[in-house]
C-alpha cells in the first residue's frame, strides 16, 4: 500500500512539472510573437482596479492601527499628567473630591472612544480585507488555466494542420481542449460577475468606517470639552477662595487705604499726573458662589450696615455735591465723580474702556460691590454721554491712570 500511495504522489509531481513546462512555453512562444494571446480588455480593467482596491484598503488599515496606537500613546500620557495633578493636589484645597472623580472619568472616556474604534472601524476593514487573498488567487489560477487553454487550442490546430494526421491524437487533443476550455471559462465568469460587485462595495465601507470614525470622535471631544471645563472652574474656585483669604489678612488695613483714597480724589485738576505704574491685575471671573458663601456674605454686609462708615457719607457727599454743581443737565444713572485720563490705556478685554490723555470719564457705581475688583472704576466717557445719553459704553479701567477733577 506504501508503494502505491508513493507512486500516486509521483505520478502527480510529474504531471505538475510537466504542466509547468508547457506553461513556460507557451508565454515563450507568445511573447516572441509565435502564438496569439486569449486577451480581454474589460477583465483587465477589473484586475487594475482589484489591485488598486486591495492596495488601499490595506494602507487605511495600517493608518487606522498607527492612528489607533497613537491614541493609546496619547491615552497614557493624558493619565500621567491627571495622575501628576492629583498627586500635587492639596487635600484642603477646594475641590479635591471632584478633582479624583474627573480623572476617573477622563481615563475611561480615553478607554471607551479607543475601544469603540477598534470595534467599530478597524474590525470593519479587517473583514472587508479578508475576502482579497482568496479572490488573487482565484484570479492567479484563471490566469493559469488561460494560458493552458492557449497551449491546448495551439496543439490542436497543429495536430489539425499536420501532413501526417493521427486521428486518435487529434480526438484527445480535442477533448483535452475542451476540458481546458471549461475551466478557464468557468473561472473567467465567476470573477467577471464578482469583481465589479466587490469595487463598488468600496464606497459603502470607507463611508461606514470613516462615519464611525467621526462620530465616535465626535462623542469624544464632546464629553472631554465638558470635563475640561469641569476642571477650569475647579481651578478658578481655587484662585477665587485664595484671592478671598489674601482679601480677609488685608482687611485691618481697609482704613488707611480709604484715607489714601480720599486723599487722591481731593488732587485738583492742575496738579501734575501722579507717578504711572502697571494696571493692576484683574482676579479670573467668578463662580457662582455656594449657598453658604453667599449666606458667609450677607451676615458681612449686614454687620458692615450697622456700623458708621465716614467714608460712606463722604461718598455721599460727593455724589450729592458732584450732581449740585455740574452744568451738562442730566447725569447718568449711579454717577458718583469725574476723572480726567492722564495717561493712555489700552483694553485688554471687552469689558474694559479705552483711555486716551484728557478723556473725561464719569465714574458710576457697581450695582453690586463684590464685582469691584481693587484699583479699578467703572466709568463712562463724559463725550458719549452727552452725544447718546447711553450707558452701554460703559466699561472698567485702572484708577492710577485717572486723576480727579
Amino acid at each position: 500500500m506504501a508503494e502505491i500511495g508513493k507512486g500516486g504522489t509521483a505520478g502527480k509531481l510529474a504531471i505538475n512539472v510537466q504542466k509547468r513546462l508547457t506553461r513556460a512555453q507557451e508565454k515563450v512562444l507568445q511573447k516572441l510573437g509565435k502564438a496569439d494571446e486569449t486577451r480581454d480588455a474589460a477583465f483587465e480593467e477589473m484586475v487594475a482596479n482589484f489591485n488598486k482596491q486591495m492596495a488601499e484598503g490595506t494602507k487605511l488599515q495600517k493608518d487606522l492601527k498607527t492612528y489607533l496606537a497613537a491614541m493609546k500613546t496619547m491615552h497614557d500620557a493624558a493619565r500621567r499628567l491627571q495622575s501628576c495633578l492629583a498627586d500635587m493636589y492639596e487635600p484642603d484645597w477646594f475641590g479635591k473630591e471632584e478633582l479624583d472623580s474627573l480623572a476617573e472619568d477622563t481615563d475611561t472616556l480615553w478607554l471607551d472612544v479607543h475601544q469603540s474604534i477598534s470595534d467599530k472601524s478597524l474590525v470593519t476593514m479587517d473583514t472587508y480585507l479578508t475576502q482579497f487573498p482568496d479572490i488573487k488567487a482565484r484570479i492567479a489560477k484563471r490566469d493559469r488555466k488561460m494560458v493552458d487553454f492557449d497551449s491546448a487550442r495551439h496543439h490542436f490546430a497543429s495536430l489539425q494542420k499536420g501532413k501526417k494526421k493521427d486521428e486518435a491524437k487529434i480526438a484527445k487533443a480535442e477533448e483535452e481542449l475542451g476540458r481546458a476550455q471549461k475551466i478557464f471559462e468557468e473561472l473567467n465568469v465567476e470573477l467577471q460577475d464578482e469583481l465589479p460587485v466587490l469595487w463598488d462595495s468600496r464606497v459603502g465601507i470607507y463611508v461606514n468606517t470613516f462615519q464611525s470614525l467621526a462620530g465616535q470622535q465626535e462623542k469624544f471631544h464632546r464629553e472631554m470639552s465638558k470635563l475640561s471645563q469641569n476642571l477650569n472652574d475647579i481651578m478658578t474656585k481655587l484662585e477665587e477662595q485664595r484671592q478671598l483669604k489674601k482679601g480677609g489678612t488685608a482687611g485691618a488695613k481697609t482704613g488707611d487705604c480709604a484715607k489714601s483714597e480720599e486723599a487722591n480724589h481731593s488732587e485738583s485738576a492742575d496738579s501734575p499726573p501722579k507717578r504711572l505704574g502697571p494696571p493692576p491685575s484683574r482676579p479670573p471671573h467668578r463662580l457662582t458662589p455656594s449657598p453658604d458663601e453667599r449666606q458667609h456674605y450677607v451676615d458681612l454686609m449686614e454687620d458692615e450696615a450697622s456700623a458708621p462708615d465716614a467714608s460712606t457719607d463722604s461718598t455721599s457727599a460727593m455724589q450729592q455735591s458732584a450732581v449740585t454743581n455740574d452744568s451738562d443737565g442730566e447725569l447718568p444713572p449711579g454717577f458718583l465723580y469725574k476723572v480726567k485720563a492722564v495717561h493712555d490705556y489700552t483694553a485688554t478685554d471687552g469689558d474694559e474702556l479705552e483711555l486716551k490723555i484728557g478723556d473725561i470719564v464719569l465714574v458710576l457705581g457697581f450695582d453690586n460691590a463684590e464685582e469691584q475688583d481693587d484699583g479699578w472704576l467703572l466709568g463712562l466717557k463724559e463725550s458719549h454721554w452727552l452725544q447718546k445719553k447711553d450707558i452701554s459704553a460703559k466699561g472698567v479701567f485702572p484708577e492710577n491712570f485717572t486723576q480727579k477733577v
